[in-house]
């Protein structure tokens, strides 16, 4: 049914804003129009990361779903796991002006959104009644939903707001995600130079023992696919000294690539989509061979077909995730990327998406 809704929809969605075009994709997943139905995934695509089992690895990135309004609807399409958000401490509008730009001749997107947020209060609120219908229902969870954080724009102390939400949401989230990549608030990416990510990973873990929390979930932390050797290296290091459970790799890049053709290609924001496969797995695959895969990596970026996904995982890719190729494709890309998925572990005579884990990357010398 989406994917029907979809094709009759596309002409009219191409032809508003497209921020606008979003909302109101979002506002008819509200109403229930994603339909209650979905494929059964493939045994082979099971997989266990974090002690959670993910009935598939393919999961939805952080910025459909800002606000954690549409979780249930995004999984019901096919996903493996969701990740909500960017949420912030404190409500924020955002940039001013023009935030989102298709770049339809490069399958790609320019976002400049900086952190629009409802706040961590309602966020939280709305995973909490989820969770709690859930509970009622007795069927526990109804599926894996992670929530990606970030700081208000004027904070000075990133890591109070970063605890501030960790705080708010453990008891409600499969997984937190630290974000401190995107190229939209001014000074986060400087979050991820050495002095600056131990620092935080030092007080959020410190807060997390002190906290009252019965729960707590994995903390991860998401980065750019812009980072030099010596950034990775810093950043694995940090990551395996203060205990960080995953990383995803990457964010939205600042960089142009030459190959773009679309007349939108020198918008302000972070590039995300099809430009981004090749630069983002290859980032993902350096923080694998820094970390000694030792830490479990959602890969992000690029993503557009069943191929793009196992390139990831092949690099070293737990889990990977995917938002701008379904403005293009439409929800039927998520089938589409899990059967083809699931046809090359086969071909290359993997039992489990595990197996295929880091299989182009040298293996560990501790190994036989």
């Amino acid at each position: 049914m989406a994917d029907f809704l979809f094709k009759l929809a596309r002409p009219v969605l191409a032809a508003l804003d497209p921020e606008r075009a979003h909302g109101l994709t979002v506002q008819a997943l509200k109403l229930g129009l994603a339909g209650g139905r979905r494929e059964p995934d493939d045994p082979i695509l099971a997989t266990s990361v974090w002690g959670l089992d993910f009935p598939n690895p393919v999961g939805l990135a952080a910025g459909f779903d800002k606000h954690a309004e549409v979780c249930d609807a995004m999984l019901s399409l096919g996903f493996g796991f969701v990740e909500a958000g960017t949420v912030t401490p404190r409500p924020q509008p955002g940039n001013s002006g023009q935030r989102l730009f298709r770049l339809a001749e490069d399958e790609a997107v320019i976002n400049r959104f900086g952190f629009n947020s409802c706040g961590i209060a309602p966020f939280a609120g709305r995973l909490a009644k989820r969770r709690a219908a859930s509970a009622a229902a007795n069927k526990g969870a109804r599926g894996i939903v992670g929530a990606n954080l970030g700081k208000n724009r004027d904070t000075e102390d990133g890591a109070a707001d970063y605890i501030a939400c960790i705080d708010a949401v453990s008891a409600f989230a499969d997984y937190i995600v630290i974000n401190i990549s995107s190229p939209n608030t001014p000074g986060l990416r400087a979050l991820q130079a050495r002095a600056q990510i131990e620092d935080l990973l030092t007080r959020v873990g410190d807060a997390r023992r002190r906290g009252a929390a019965a729960r707590q979930p994995p903390l991860l932390v998401k980065v750019g696919p812009d980072l030099d050797d010596g950034e990775i290296r810093d950043i694995a290091e940090v990551a395996l000294a203060t205990g960080v459970d995953g990383l995803i790799v990457g964010n939205t890049t600042v960089a142009r690539p030459p190959t773009l053709k679309s007349p939108h290609r020198s918008a302000p924001g972070g590039l995300s989509g099809k430009p981004l496969l090749g630069p983002s797995t290859a980032c993902l695959a350096a923080m694998y061979r820094a970390t000694r895969g030792k830490i479990p990596i959602i890969g992000c970026g690029g993503i557009a077909g069943g191929a793009d996904a196992y390139a990831k995982i092949r690099a070293g890719a737990s889990l990977v995730a995917l938002y701008s190729a379904l403005v293009f494709h439409g929800p039927a890309l998520v089938g589409r990327i899990k059967r083809e998925l699931a046809a090359r572990l086969r071909a290359d005579g993997f039992a489990s998406v595990r197996d295929a884990v880091g299989a182009d990357q040298p293996r560990p010398a501790n190994e036989t």
